[in-house]
């Protein structure tokens, strides 16, 4: 269902101006007369294609629209606010895509469905887990609170994310302007340079003869190589987007020596606050297991979550479920077993999420420590050697000369 946005006039003879959803352009002018305006604009709610490219460039995503979302309309809730003037008000706050999805929840809210019912219309905004505590707040009359505590975990979320992003960016600066540097140098600076050179020396010095080498491949197939990179780009691309690919890149960088270690606790924290913010909300727990595995970007947890919901569907424990796929660290299925039995699930899957958060934090400071000297050094010896291959001639030349 698109949005319009729409200028007319009202009964009263006033010019007015709004959005309405509608299927098509001609079903939106039916709804408007129905309701007295006569129609004089009718445009659909797109965004400008330098803005649409803007936005996939953007510091501000779509993950991080939904939790400012859900905060402020816990907030204006709260405050005793009605949930359209709410959805209106934070509909002013954005633009793009999400602001026409905002005003298309609030015109469907307006027509009598319930927002969990608007929100599960577009899946690819709101996710599945987000849409199912929306429909138990509205059930329970509880709406501000559970999004109050969806709030708390999506800022969670966020802030982990955050901080795992800032502690990769300086490494890979540092792997992509030395990689630039390093093919500048050597396809731009030594040829020219050599050329002269041989022409005075009868043998160059090994480490010129080993940079002249790599310069002759880099320049006599270079088409060749980026038809390669290219090639291999999009045959990666194609694998990565089938779901046998991406279970085979998930499964093999959970084998990874420290990253695997990390990935395993990240995704078991990001599980447990799913599973512990539904169960507190009151939803059962094998609904709880089948959204977490809806929300969780892992293909290898996805399917073990899939395996638990089926297993405690037919009666087996929650832990013996766990450990039968073996993907979960004993912790944690020790902490579900300890958790169900005791009455306490959400606490101890809370306080799970806060250790790993902190254990996976903790690791990644330390590598990002441990890689930047690392790669430092790398560069500077990249950088040495080639600076070696170009001052060495020079200096023979000199002595010939």
């Amino acid at each position: 269902m698109a949005v319009f946005s729409y200028t007319g006039v009202d009964p009263s003879r006033q010019t007015i101006k709004g959005t309405i959803a509608a299927d098509t352009p001609r079903q939106a002018r039916d709804l408007l007369r129905m309701q007295g305006v006569q129609v004089r604009k009718l445009v659909p709610c797109v965004e400008k294609d330098s803005r649409r490219w803007s936005s996939r460039f953007s510091l501000s995503s779509t993950a991080s629209q939904w939790t400012t979302v859900v905060h402020e309309m816990s907030m204006l809730l709260s405050a005793g606010i009605p949930i359209l003037d709410a959805l209106d008000t934070i509909a002013q706050q954005h633009t793009g895509t999400f602001r026409a999805a905002i005003l298309g929840v609030h015109d469907r809210v307006a027509a009598g469905a319930s927002l969990a019912d608007a929100l599960a219309e577009r899946p690819d905004l709101f996710d599945a887990a987000s849409v199912h505590m929306v429909a138990v707040g509205e059930n329970s009359g509880t709406l501000d609170s559970v999004l109050q505590q969806l709030a708390e975990f999506k800022q969670r979320q966020m802030r982990f994310r955050d901080a795992v992003t800032t502690a990769l960016i300086y490494p890979l600066f540092l792997v992509c302007f030395g990689t630039a540097a390093a093919v500048f140098l050597m396809t731009s600076v030594l040829p020219p340079l050599l050329e002269n050179l041989q022409e005075t020396l009868t043998e160059l010095p090994w480490p010129t003869r080993v940079a002249k080498a790599i310069s002759d491949v880099l320049l006599g197939y270079r088409w060749w190589l980026l038809a390669g990179a290219g090639v291999g780009a999009v045959g990666l691309y194609l694998v990565l987007r089938s779901e046998r690919g991406k279970e085979l890149c998930h499964s093999a960088v959970l084998r990874l020596p420290v990253v695997g270690s990390m990935s395993i606790k990240q995704n078991v924290s990001r599980i447990a606050t799913i599973i512990g913010t539904l169960t507190r909300s009151g939803v059962d727990l094998p609904r709880a297991v089948d959204l977490a595995g809806q929300s969780i970007g892992n293909r290898v947890f996805k399917r073990a979550l899939g395996e638990c919901g089926e297993r405690i569907s037919a009666g087996v424990e929650i832990a013996d479920a766990m450990a039968s796929t073996g993907v979960f660290p004993p912790l944690a299925v020790r902490v579900f077993s300890v958790g169900q039995d005791s009455g306490k699930l959400d606490e101890m899957l809370f306080r799970l999420a806060d250790d790993y958060d902190g254990q996976v934090a903790t690791t990644s400071e330390r590598l990002t420590s441990l890689l930047e000297p690392v790669l430092i050094l790398v560069l500077a010896a990249l950088v040495g050697f080639l600076l070696l291959a170009t001052i060495l001639p020079i200096l023979e030349a000199g002595n010939v000369m």
